[in-house]
């Protein structure tokens, strides 16, 4: 009888542990990629982008809910530009290209790189000049503000160690020039730091500059050749409703999970360009609102289709934005297939995305130069008629995003704000003439209330002016 049992419960058992390790596997083969190729991508961008000391990148890389990553082994090779992490057999490797930054080997793809006729040194552009839209001076007056200063202070200050802030930058400018300036331990006014999802904002400009340019109509289909088929409905998508989160398009932006359509465009496929266009229609075109990686980075492509040339798409932030504004630290950086990574990836320091910030103050005129459209401020700033709380306008948000909106989201002054994942924010308030810039490495959002810091700034410059 017993040896009857054991040969009906072995196998049983044989099954039951199979399925278990297969469930386990199922689980944890995306987690270590999104894990191994988060880290290797983000030392690599730290390293030879923001060129911080590999220890800094990863002291401030593996905190918090992230201290996990200090189990992935991880290795630079300086001489070659590569990072490359790796942990239970999972390995992933992260490239660094002049004017490109970094990008993760995936799909056998070869890397871009920019043509030497097209690569710009970074070169120092400010100067002791007083203009409107050089930000080289403190003050418009010639003094400090101290109460402004006290607060931009205490923007760096935790007072809950549980959930710190990190905050690693502030500029605030008024008048066209520095009122206020700060930064952490390790960071300078050289630093260039990620903007995560400031980037769709930019994603805004660089349309704008092609409208400008006669080049793009935001009110026609986009230039995606892959939806223009005999009953396709996403041929009926326009570039506003992409820029307004309205695309209809389906896509997962769940970030607590690994198989989520953001983790595996960011993490899993090395041609984003065929993964975003090839997602299904869930909703007709400017009828649902949601908030959408796979938009910014199809506009990414619809500028590719539209300047056709890759050597010239690959040019062309520099060429249309960086270099007007004298963003000399500007990094736009792609994936393996050369497709710009719109929805998050621009590498900047807090001087060049206050720079621009005053674009937008200036609607969207540079040094006397219009770089935008007349009206396409105006445009930006108006809500997505989808959006109920009228709170996104054209890859800008209107209202502080609720997560770091604090108890009470109410500013004394309509501003409009580029905001990124980990508390980074450009906030542009154009009846007080201000932008105030926030960068940092928040990984709970609550700890960081910016509708309570902008409140404070915007109360000390009152102040200040009375």
């Amino acid at each position: 009888m017993a040896s009857r049992l054991r040969r009906l419960l072995l196998p049983t058992i044989g099954i039951g542990l199979t399925c278990a390790l297969g469930a386990s596997a199922w689980f944890l083969a995306p987690v270590l990629s999104v894990g191994v190729g988060h880290k290797a991508r983000v030392l690599c961008s730290g390293v030879f982008v923001s060129k911080r000391t590999p220890a800094a990148v990863l002291a401030d890389l593996q905190v918090d809910d992230l201290s996990v990553l200090q189990y992935v082994n991880s290795s630079i090779d300086i001489a070659a530009h590569t990072v490359t992490a790796r942990a239970l057999g999972v390995e992933r490797r992260a490239v660094y290209r002049e004017g490109l930054g970094c990008a993760l080997e995936l799909g056998n793809l070869t890397q871009p790189g920019l043509l030497e006729s097209h690569r710009n040194p970074r070169v120092a552009t400010e100067s002791s000049d007083s203009t409107e839209v050089t930000p080289t001076e403190w003050s418009v007056a010639g003094h400090r503000n101290a109460q402004l200063d006290a607060v931009v202070a205490r923007a760096f200050e935790e007072p809950d160690a549980r959930y710190p802030r990190r905050t690693r930058a502030v500029v605030v400018m008024q008048g066209g020039r520095i009122i206020a300036e700060h930064y952490g331990t390790g960071i300078g006014s050289d630093t260039a730091l990620a903007g995560w999802s400031m980037s769709k904002s930019v994603m805004n400009a660089l349309v704008g500059v092609l409208v400008q340019e006669g080049r793009l109509t935001v009110d026609a289909p986009a230039p995606i050749p892959e939806w223009h088929q005999p009953g396709d409905p996403r041929a009926r998508i326009t570039v506003d409703q992409l820029l307004r989160m309205t695309s209809g398009l389906r896509f997962d932006e769940k970030q607590d999970s690994p198989r989520s359509d953001v983790m595996r465009m960011l993490f899993g496929v090395g041609d984003i360009a065929r993964f975003v266009t090839s997602r299904d229609a869930a909703f007709a075109p400017g009828t649902h609102w949601e908030y959408s990686n796979a938009c910014s980075n199809i506009i990414s492509v619809a500028i590719r289709n539209v300047l056709r040339d890759h050597s010239t798409y690959l040019a062309f932030p520099k060429r249309a934005l960086f270099d007007p504004l004298g963003m000399s630290s500007a990094v736009l950086e792609t994936d393996a297939a050369g497709t710009f990574i719109g929805s998050s990836y621009l590498y900047a320091t807090a001087r060049d995305w206050a720079r621009f910030g005053m674009l937008y103050l200036r609607d969207g005129v540079w040094n006397g130069a219009r770089l935008l459209p007349p009206g396409w401020v105006d445009y930006t700033r108006t809500p997505a008629p989808a959006d109920e709380a009228k709170r996104y306008g054209a890859h800008f948000w209107l209202e502080i995003p609720a997560e770091y909106a604090g108890s009470n989201p109410r500013l004394p002054a309509p501003a409009l704000h580029a905001a990124g994942h980990e508390g980074q924010f450009v906030t542009i308030v154009p009846s007080r003439d201000l932008v105030i810039v926030r960068l940092g490495r928040t990984r709970y959002p609550h700890a960081w209330d910016h509708a309570a810091f902008v409140r404070d700034v915007l109360a000390s410059v009152h102040r200040a002016t009375q």
